[in-house]
């Protein structure tokens, strides 16, 4: 996907809006190096550099560790080498989290749950990935699991005729299982590829909410004991180390399968990427850097860490 023209063109806008807002790393990342001896001071920067990022204590210590190693050896020549050691450093960290979603066509259907708080981008991300799914020529039902809050069906529901999906929903307050449900018999009846079951957001925190998601899950057991297949855990990139903790209770609850990092376009600081690959080691599906659809795509581990630096093809 990263090799496609799909892929090449959404991750030159990621490196863009990268570029231009508090998302990535080192936005002036050569600045810190230019003209500079590899010394303690400089890797002291460094280090205050990456923990301002959200790359977190325990990962930029382990980073860190590892280049003054390379540096008592002599390994690392100039600036431009340790360059080149740092993105080595994030790549073995990201790199095996950079994970696809797969839909197994021989489950009709698949049955991808998706979890998160409030704000996330959890139903537009939802939409986003509905559309895609329809692109590839999978027969796509989206379930309104959000009865709660009356503006999320009604923005599925938009997504639904974006993408070509169908959508299951009952009126507001309607017990969330029962409507997940109902969609999930339907679509065994009725042939469909992929269920994608929209939540309720809720905090990490609120233990009884927390609960609710557990016996959604039970309620799509009862009806195929093999889902769902994909759990997928929506997180707003801005939240920094605050998104590391839900990740830690969301999994806790519910058995994470995968993530979407939302809102890498904003004031994110992007090395809360690295921090959650370190600490969860869970699939990273897919990123959003945008509203629209094309701002939302599959994660790849060199073309991310690369806009994050500011390093990679095309960087004089």
């Amino acid at each position: 996907m990263a090799g496609s023209s799909e892929g090449s063109g959404f991750f030159g806008r990621m490196r863009e809006k990268l570029a231009r807002s508090a998302s990535r790393l080192a936005g002036d990342f050569t600045s810190l190096f230019r003209g500079r001896k590899i010394d303690a001071e400089l890797l002291d920067d460094l280090e205050a550099r990456l923990i301002g990022a959200d790359v977190g204590v325990e990962a930029t210590q382990a980073i860190l560790e590892n280049l003054r190693g390379s540096v008592a050896r002599r390994e690392l020549a100039d600036a431009d080498a340790l360059v080149a050691a740092l993105r080595e450093q994030l790549l073995t960290i990201v790199r095996p989290c950079a994970v696809p979603l797969t839909v197994d066509r021989r489950r009709r259907p698949c049955v991808i749950m998706v979890v998160g708080v409030n704000g996330s981008g959890k139903t537009t991300s939802i939409g986003k990935l509905a559309m895609r799914l329809t692109q590839a020529g999978n027969k796509v039902m989206l379930a309104a699991g959000d009865t709660f809050r009356a503006a999320a069906a009604e923005q599925l529901d938009i997504w639904a005729g974006r993408s070509g999906a169908e959508i299951v929903q009952q009126s507001a307050g309607t017990d969330p299982g029962a409507v997940i449900f109902d969609a999930l018999r339907s679509a065994q009846a009725r042939g469909f590829d992929v269920l994608i079951a929209d939540t309720a957001g809720r905090l990490h925190s609120q233990s009884h909410l927390m609960e609710e998601l557990k016996k959604i899950r039970r309620v799509i057991q009862r009806v195929d004991a093999a889902a769902p297949d994909e759990v997928l855990l929506v997180l707003d990139a801005n939240q920094g180390q605050n998104a590391l903790s839900q990740a830690r209770e969301f999994h806790a609850a519910v058995g994470v399968t995968g993530l979407v990092l939302t809102k890498l376009d904003g004031t994110a600081r992007g090395g809360i990427v690295v921090a959650i690959a370190r600490t969860m080691k869970l699939p990273i599906r897919f990123i959003g850097i945008g509203e629209q659809a094309a701002d939302f795509g599959v994660f790849d581990a060199e073309a991310f860490v690369d806009a994050l630096l500011g390093t990679g093809p095309g960087v004089k």
